[in-house]
């Protein structure tokens, strides 16, 4: 089942599916045909006729017809099976789509990055794949309040990836402005993903920036985010949405959740409480040192 990491990312796309485009042209500067608009398409890869295969997202890019389309997979580890699927998700949407296809792979760290760029010998005489790959090596630096706010997706993939880096400072101090561009449910699920890959510090230094452009520290930003106006003044509506984001996030940092340590969470009322958990969830090496 993908990580809660691997669908937000994936979101990225599929909430702004034009940035696929903005990072192949600007990225990876590959040249693209002129198009008008960009929009999602169904995950499935093939027909009805055929087993079914789903990518993270799939964007078709239109003119007056269909120019080409962009098969986006967000890799968090190697997975050899992609080496056999990978070739059939593009001849599968090309046979369908009848247009170019191109195969994005967005990877977070630099040694799956450098798995997923191996070229796939597909068997064939002649006939191999090499993925586009976009990693921490050529994933842009958005160090620019502007830009964040004109292409927040990007902006997150940049603190997601750099935050914690060299130039990590002016890409969290730029990532606040990118927030309110965006809607509170992604606004809540990016900072949240963002702040469980930082460590420490850069997670203090985003709060600091946040802080400063008038946002209220990681707990109390979450709070916001749980009293959406219909649970305001319900402690059970606040407590249940809390739980789910407690356990999002531990599942999200790849830590083993128990029927015990989910039953515990789920069935705590104290609202003050799964606060608290909350903000231990981003940094506890195990789900059972939630507690401690």
């Amino acid at each position: 089942m993908p990580s809660a990491k691997h669908e937000t990312v994936s979101e990225l796309f599929r909430q702004r599916p034009v940035l696929a485009a903005e990072i192949l042209d600007g990225a990876l500067g590959l040249p693209l045909p002129a198009f008008r608009e960009a929009r999602l398409r169904s995950e499935n890869i093939t027909d009805d006729r055929l087993a079914e295969l789903r990518a993270d997202a799939v964007i078709e890019f239109r003119e007056d017809g269909r120019v080409f389309a962009v098969i986006v997979e967000v890799q968090l580890g190697n997975d050899p099976d992609k080496h056999f699927s990978w070739p059939a998700y593009l001849m599968g949407l090309r046979a369908r789509l009848k247009c170019t296809v191109i195969l994005l792979v967005i990877c977070p760290d630099k040694a799956t990055a450098r798995w997923c760029g191996r070229t796939i010998d597909c068997g064939h005489p002649g006939m191999t794949l090499t993925p586009l790959v976009v990693g921490p090596g050529n994933v842009p630096h958005v160090t620019d309040g502007a830009q964040a706010a004109a292409n927040p997706e990007l902006a997150v993939l940049s603190a997601l990836v750099h935050g914690s880096g060299p130039s990590g400072r002016k890409v969290l101090a730029a990532l606040p402005s990118a927030y309110p561009v965006l809607d509170d449910d992604h606004r809540a699920r990016y900072h949240d993903l963002v702040n469980a890959a930082l460590p420490e510090v850069a997670r203090r230094y985003l709060e600091e920036q946040l802080t400063l452009k008038g946002y209220e520290y990681q707990s109390d930003f979450a709070r916001k985010y749980f009293d959406d106006g219909k649970a305001e003044g319900k402690a059970e509506g606040r407590s249940e949405a809390a739980a789910r984001m407690i356990l999002a996030v531990l599942r999200g940092r790849g830590l083993c959740v128990t029927d015990e340590v989910r039953e515990r969470i789920v069935g705590c009322g104290d609202f003050e409480q799964l606060m608290f958990w909350h903000e231990r969830s981003l940094s506890v090496a195990s789900a059972k040192e939630l507690f401690d």
